[in-house]
Formats: C-alpha cells, sequence, structure tokens
C-alpha cells in the first residue's frame, strides 16, 4: 500500500488563538489531530506535547523492531496496536507532568484522534471528540466514538440527533489526555483497501459540517485541496472553533 496524505488547520472565525496541532508523517504512516484545551497557553501546549510526544514514541519503537512497520502482522496480532496506544498514554503523563510545573498550565489536556498505517493494517487511537472516519467505495463510516456528554445522552435516549447537534453541552468532552496522570485510550483496528481515505478532524468541523458532505468533498475533490475545502465549508457555516482536518489517501 502506498500512503499520501494532506492536512489544514485554521483559527476559524471566533476564536483569537488556534490550539489545536495535527501531524502528517507519511515516512511514518503516523496521522494525528489532537485539541488542546485549558486556557490561552495550556489548549496550545497539550496538544503540541501530545503530538511531539506520540511522534517521538512511534519513531523510537521502528527504530528499535524495524520490521514492526515494514513486515506488519496480520490485524489481530500486530503488536502495534499496543505500540501505539502506549504512545498515546505517555503523551497523558507527558501533558500531566508538565501542568504539575507550571500553575499557567494547570488543567490543561486535549483530544486525540492518531492513526497508523502499515501494510493493509491500520490502528487508530482515539480519546475525545475528535474524529476518524474512513471513506469507502463511496460510504463514510465514524470509526471512532466521542468522548461528550452529549454522545453519552444520545446513547442514553434522553435527547435526538437534531437535539445533539444544537446542546449548549456539544462541547463537554468526558475524556482526555492529560487532564490527569492515567487515561483510557480507545483502540481499533481496520484493513484498509486502496482506494480508502482516512480522515481525521476535530469537533470545529464535525459540528458544522456533516458525515455525508464530508463524503461528497473527499470524493470529488484531489487530495491536494480537500482538506482546504472542508475548512473552508465550516468556516463558512460560522467557524466558531478552531478547524483541523487530515485526509489520507491509501493506494
Amino acid at each position: 500500500m502506498t500512503i499520501a496524505a494532506r492536512g489544514q488547520t485554521d483559527v476559524g472565525r471566533k476564536r483569537d488563538h488556534n490550539e489545536d496541532s495535527y501531524l502528517v508523517d507519511e515516512d511514518l504512516g503516523l496521522f494525528i489531530v489532537a485539541d488542546g484545551m485549558g486556557g490561552h497557553a495550556g489548549g496550545g501546549t497539550a496538544s503540541r506535547l501530545a503530538v511531539e510526544t506520540i511522534q517521538a514514541r512511534m519513531r523510537v519503537a521502528r527504530e528499535a523492531e524495524p520490521e514492526l512497520f515494514t513486515t506488519p502482522a496480520p490485524l489481530e496480532e500486530s503488536p502495534l496496536r499496543e505500540v501505539l496506544r502506549e504512545a498515546v498514554e505517555g503523551a497523558c503523563q507527558s501533558i500531566y507532568q508538565a501542568a504539575q510545573g507550571d500553575p499557567a498550565l494547570a488543567g490543561m489536556g486535549t483530544t486525540v484522534t492518531a492513526a497508523v498505517v502499515a501494510g493493509q493494517n491500520a490502528f487508530i487511537a482515539h480519546v475525545g471528540d475528535s474524529r476518524c472516519y474512513v471513506v469507502r467505495r463511496g460510504r463514510i463510516y465514524q470509526v471512532s466514538e466521542d468522548h461528550s456528554l452529549v454522545n453519552e445522552q444520545l446513547k442514553a435516549g434522553a435527547i435526538t440527533l437534531d437535539e445533539a447537534r444544537h446542546s449548549r453541552f456539544k462541547n463537554i468532552i468526558t475524556r482526555s489526555v492529560g487532564f490527569e496522570a492515567d487515561v483510557a485510550v480507545d483502540m481499533m483496528g481496520l484493513e484498509v483497501e486502496s482506494g480508502d481515505r482516512l480522515v481525521i478532524c476535530c469537533d470545529g468541523l464535525s459540528n458544522l459540517v456533516d458525515d455525508q458532505e464530508i463524503l461528497d468533498v473527499v470524493s470529488a475533490a484531489p487530495l491536494e485541496t480537500a482538506p482546504e475545502r472542508l475548512v473552508d465549508l465550516a468556516n463558512e457555516r460560522g467557524g466558531d472553533d478552531n478547524i483541523t482536518v487530515i485526509v489520507v489517501h491509501v493506494g
């Protein structure tokens, strides 16, 4: 499998600074979106630390065992799943420790949605309400599940989908990386096919652009312009948050 990816981040129309960070590392097959929270300094610091720590730990893992990436095992047997999980857990500890040493960073945290692609295997590590989708054969599937108050209400049947879209609680997340020393990381694995596209985005996009619209843009636009078109669409809808999106094409 060959991989090509593009990403873009934008402050949006309502915020005065960008607390999102993202990573496109085609060489490592690693793609991350992190949406920080915790004040002007804290949110950006948390998301940056998450991206840097995960990338560094994945590089160390490849240097120690190159075959993890070059000759991946069958999906259910691959140790890459745990390598990625441990990298996110390491990021959580790094962020938490940084916050303990600086009162200006107290309480900071970040969402993390990270995908690593090796051969036909893709593993996704997820904490928070950023999202990972796979676009395949004209359909879009949400791979991750939001760790948010609104999603908990939806699952309990307390609110409808339309009420969820307009809820004043839609930005409240129930799990983040770095707010506490440890975090439970959701892990998903899938076998990718030629022609698949992975879309990783923060809620600044998914709150304003629905799944069908993401599918339409990613299916029609060239990879080089798809992230920009999605960001523009979110800004046209008001751009009330930072907007970050990565599109990964599997060939």
